[in-house]
């Protein structure tokens, strides 16, 4: 066995030790799984001699899951075999389970997926004492289902009811939740410790076996027939439908398998599971998820350098869709990691409260400034809000949540700032406020410090012409709520040099978000791309179609909120004040933009009808108090128009379409450097539909032959901005498929 050592000691006690030759991790590779078969051979080979067996892991984790590489190339035809392969890793599962002996794991670090699937296989786990650990079943998040005895396990160890957090929504635990739980037996400070119990826990139960093989088993809670279950089932199809809109089959298939699979017996349950998981791994959502939340996050996230931002914009972007191993992550790799102990954010509203908080829950000490104390105290309020929940939750304790809170100074006065490495401006989107900002705090930055503009749409090389050091200014644009979004954009100006960007890059991955990394553009790339998707539905909305219909369509496609919904929240006013901008910055270097059909309708909104969005009392929605929000009834006999009718679908498309081509063109032209940031950046900065996969891979997994063709005829009825260029498709028919 290469991927799997078997030892048996002279008192009894079997161990197999999972550790793969030269990965950092375990994975449920082919060899592994030919090992498990060849281990469950030899435990039953070796019986009499054995009175418990030991599952462990030679690596810093327990066990990974399945090996994904493999998921991206498989084709419909390909589910049988899957089945066949799923039943096999299944059978030395069971035959382990069922040897006769106790069979215990010993969980030295993180066992996800198939790897937590392989602890439960075990009659006991003993767990190590960090709550840094994570157990779980997270594959719905990857459009797969947990077919390796993990969904009929979880139910008949915790009930159809408790389950389903765990399963359908992939929540995640630590130790201490699973020994509440009763999924693991002991927690320990070592692997000794848990040896320990677990040589104890063998000694008392010889004699063990699951508890589905007991004769009086009962599921807890009961079966899809108990009254009180059945009548939590009836509605629990809809709920899902509802939230995930039929846009995610394996959240429906993880229900399927539960209900069904709580009717049957035990080995009759684990066939369903599999035939389930065989069927939704060959589907394109599954690609689509896979590459994007596994292979694109972790291409992001990893310590390979990636190439500076300002290269050859005649050279098309690295990184294929369908993420075949791009070379990202951590820019500037010949630079120290860093991390800034002491922060200074400019504007203590609502974004600037936003990253203070970010930033002190890192533990990071943060001046919070204003122009008035008064100002800077309110901010500093609203981050105890932020915090309240999760003290009243129970996440946070008034402790933790008074050391939060004692790192952050509000402020008035720029004197305060001294000594910040780091000092962020997050003030109204306007240049000349940002370049008085910019000038006052900083002198006020320790030797070598970053000056950062939050901003969401100016060009940072034009706002770096009021630093005194344009080599260490960049753009960190957060998203808001800061708390909840855990995308940050970092642009480079045209002089932002390369140690400034892996600094920001280390701040950014220090808060626990998730970094992408842009080069400098108006909008730059997430505004840009969300500009287009709001002004595509008020751009519907001009043309007459009805104003519900509009926003059924952007949700039936997988969108978060429609757009005239987004326009409300983020201002109608505020749209206008950008577009306004944009048009005197174009007119200065003597170039004109004609406002579109959407662009249009909103300054009309704004500037004839007064109505400027949520915080200005309403614009496409009224806002009554009390009450849940409705589309503004003057809508109708405003915009609406007989005889004007489009089709969902068609809706749907243009809606995705438009953000899509927008992506490829900000690729196109260097705005972004590879695919895994524009998949990544569309997903969790814009909330293109997680289905997809992100923009581009929404592209591939279109096809780009019929990608192409859909574009040209959405541009020839609806206008250029649907249209692909050449030097667009060069670009996108230049990436690896």
């Amino acid at each position: 066995m290469d991927a799997i050592r078997y030892e048996l000691g002279d008192d009894g006690i079997a161990t197999l030790t999972f550790d793969a030759p030269g990965a950092p991790v375990n994975t449920m590779t082919p060899q592994w799984q030919a090992d498990m078969a060849e281990a469950a051979d030899a435990l039953e080979r070796d019986k009499p001699r054995i009175k418990g067996v030991l599952l462990a892991s030679a690596k810093t984790t327990f066990f990974a899951g399945a090996e994904l590489k493999s998921v991206l190339k498989l084709k419909a035809e390909d589910a049988a075999e899957g089945f066949r392969s799923i039943e096999a890793l299944k059978r030395s599962f069971r035959r382990i389970e069922t040897l006769g002996r106790p069979v215990v794991a010993l969980l030295n670090g993180a066992a996800l997926g198939g790897g937590w699937e392989l602890a439960l296989v075990a009659h006991a786990r003993f767990s190590l004492a960090d709550q840094k650990i994570q157990y779980g079943t997270p594959e719905v998040s990857l459009g797969l289902i947990p077919g390796a005895t993990g969904i009929t396990k979880t139910v008949r160890l915790l009930g159809l009811m408790a389950a389903q957090p765990y399963l359908i929504e992939g929540k995640l635990f630590g130790p201490q939740e699973a020994l509440q739980l009763g999924l693991v037996d002991g927690l320990g400070d070592s692997i000794n410790a848990l040896r320990a119990q677990a040589l104890a826990w063998i000694a008392e139960h010889p004699d063990a076996v699951q508890p589905w093989d007991r004769k009086d088993y009962r599921i807890p809670g009961g079966t899809p027939s108990t009254p009180k279950i059945a009548a939590g089932l009836v509605v629990a199809p809809a709920m899902l439908a509802q939230k995930t809109r039929g846009l995610y089959p394996a959240a429906q298939a993880i229900l399927e398998v539960m209900v069904e699979g709580a009717l049957v017996d035990y080995d009759t349950a684990t066939r369903i599971e599999s035939r389930k998981l065989a069927k939704t791994m060959v589907g394109q959502t599954t690609k689509n998820m896979v590459t994007a939340f596994f292979f694109n996050i972790n291409a992001i996230r990893s310590g390979k350098s990636r190439p500076p931002g300002n290269d050859d914009p005649k050279t098309p972007a690295a990184s294929p869709p369908g993420g075949s191993e791009p070379a990202l992550g951590r820019p500037g790799g010949e630079f120290p990691r860093w991390k800034p102990s002491k922060v200074g954010v400019l504007g203590a509203g609502m974004m600037g409260a936003g990253i203070a908080h970010a930033t002190a829950s890192r533990g990071m000490a943060c001046v919070l400034k204003d122009v008035t104390i008064d100002k800077a105290r309110a901010g500093f309020e609203a981050v105890r809000g932020i915090t309240a929940p999760l003290v009243a939750k129970g996440r946070m304790t008034e402790v933790q949540q008074a050391g939060l809170l004692n790192l952050i100074t509000p402020a008035a006065d720029a004197a305060d700032l001294r000594g910040c490495e780091l000092i962020i401006e997050a003030v109204f989107e306007q240049r000349e406020l940002k370049a008085a900002v910019t000038r006052e705090a900083e002198p006020m930055l320790a030797a070598g410090g970053v000056f950062a503009s939050n901003t969401s749409t100016l060009p940072i090389t034009g706002l770096a012409e009021a630093s005194a050091r344009p080599g260490k200014f960049v753009g960190l644009h957060f998203f808001s709520p800061v708390h909840k979004m855990k995308l940050v954009e970092i642009i480079r100006g045209a002089l932002t040099d390369d140690e400034t960007i892996a600094r920001a890059f280390d701040f950014v991955g220090a808060l626990g978000k998730i970094p992408i990394v842009v080069n400098d553009s108006r909008g730059f790339f997430t505004s840009r791309v969300f500009g287009t998707f709001v002004m595509e539905g008020a751009a519907m909305l001009a043309e007459g179609i009805a104003a519900p219909l509009i926003e059924h369509a952007a949700l039936a496609a997988g969108m978060p909120v429609g757009p005239l919904a987004v326009l409300d929240e983020t201002s109608l006013s505020l749209s206008v004040h950008v577009m306004d901008q944009m048009r005197a910055d174009l007119a200065a270097v003597g170039k004109k933009v004609a406002p579109g059909a959407g662009e249009r309708l909103v300054e009309r909104m704004v500037k004839e009808l007064k109505r400027p969005g949520r915080a200005g009392g309403g614009g496409f929605y009224d806002y009554p108090k009390g009450e849940a929000k409705r589309l503004w009834p003057e809508l109708k006999p405003l915009f609406e128009r007989e005889g004007v009718t489009a089709s969902i679908d068609e809706l749907k498309q243009r809606l995705l379409y438009r953000q899509a081509i927008e992506t490829a063109r900000c690729l196109t032209e260097r705005v972004l450097t590879n695919v895994a940031d524009a998949n990544i950046g569309s997903i969790f900065g814009i909330g293109f539909p997680a289905w997809t996969g992100g923009a581009m891979q929404f592209i591939e997994s279109e096809g780009r032959a019929t990608f192409f063709a859909n574009a040209d005829a959405l541009a020839r009825k609806h206008g250029e901005r649907f249209s692909v260029s050449s030097e667009v498709r060069a670009c996108i028919e230049a990436l690896p498929g």
